[in-house]
């Protein structure tokens, strides 16, 4: 699928750069109030930063994932995705 993630790093404040098999990368920002019932060992900063990929989906250990469609259509909606950066010397 497009929104097979291919690359995830754990970044301050419990961030995550993804990158998807499409191409799409960008950040995805959890908050507090997300880190609840079977989320809630990620609000353990070294926990969170073991994040690694299991077939396609962001994961840790004890079966915690993300839903990689979510998170595809955040960073989808992010400004400027989408945009080319043009560097024009003069």
């Amino acid at each position: 699928m497009y929104w097979d993630v291919v690359e995830v790093k754990p970044l301050p404040d419990h961030g995550l750069f993804v990158r998807f098999a499409d191409g799409l990368s960008g950040r995805v920002q959890l908050r507090e109030k997300d880190f609840t019932g079977a989320l809630s060992p990620l609000r353990d900063v070294r926990f969170f930063e073991q994040v690694f990929l299991d077939q396609g989906a962001v994961a840790w250990p004890g079966e915690i994932d993300l839903a990689p469609d979510a998170m595809y259509e955040e960073i989808a909606m992010q400004p400027g995705y989408g945009q080319i950066e043009v560097n024009a010397r003069k």
